[in-house]
């Protein structure tokens, strides 16, 4: 009987340590929690409730000194923030995140396909470290960073 209690212990402190370092691996060197937002939508509805979303989120989790944020952009979301008609309120929302360090991402590849460089995009996008955005989403998440899709 001891050995069995002695076994079920010893699994549930593994099991505790596991959940632990699992809980770890979603924080940086510097303690900040690490999350990824991924915006691929042309609804501008979408697009702004995931703006409100990240500011919240930012402020939920104590300031942008507790949080590493980033956002990827692509595919049909792109137009959605085209420096000559992008909508003001997604504008407005899109600056106070950038205010509190959210660091988004435009995909190379969707760049490409609607012929858009950085300077035609509303200002703060920087290009994916990889040109293709899936690749750099997958990235990001083999990294530790918590996936988000609003």
């Amino acid at each position: 009987m001891r050995t069995l209690i002695a076994l079920v212990l010893g699994v549930w402190i593994a099991l505790a340590g596991v959940n632990a370092a699992d809980a770890g691996e979603h924080r940086g060197p510097d303690g900040k929690l690490k999350v990824l937002y991924h915006i691929d939508g042309s609804d501008l509805k979408v697009a702004k409730y995931a703006m409100a979303l990240i500011n919240k989120h930012i402020e939920a989790e104590g300031g942008p000194d507790k949080i590493d944020l980033k956002v990827v952009v692509h595919g049909p979301a792109l137009p959605l923030f085209d420096k000559k008609t992008a909508d003001p309120g997604l504008q407005k929302k899109f600056q106070m995140i950038l205010d509190k360090g959210a660091q988004p991402e435009m995909c190379q590849v969707s760049m490409k396909v609607f012929k858009k460089g950085l300077d035609a995009l509303v200002d703060g996008f920087k290009p994916t470290a990889h040109p293709v955005a899936v690749k750099r989403i997958a990235d990001l998440q083999e990294q530790g960073y918590i996936y988000i899709k609003p």
